[in-house]
């Protein structure tokens, strides 16, 4: 599918978030990837065989509190 030098990862790859933007809607929530991959804004991904891939950004409970 991907024509450019070098080639993006595929959508079986584990970079392949790395892959170029075909198509960005912002104003959806989702943009496609060169690879076939849609990724949605929630960091989501639906991959071209049409497995999903669950969110996987990182929770607020992640972030240091400052201290009382």
């Amino acid at each position: 599918m991907c024509q450019h030098q070098p080639p993006c990862p595929t959508a079986d790859a584990a970079g392949r978030e790395a892959a170029r933007l075909v198509a960005h809607h912002p104003e959806q929530g989702w943009s496609l990837l060169c690879n076939g991959v849609l990724l949605f804004e929630d960091t989501g991904e639906l991959l071209p065989d049409g497995q999903i891939i669950a969110p996987h950004r990182s929770l607020a409970t992640d972030r240091v509190m400052p201290a009382a």
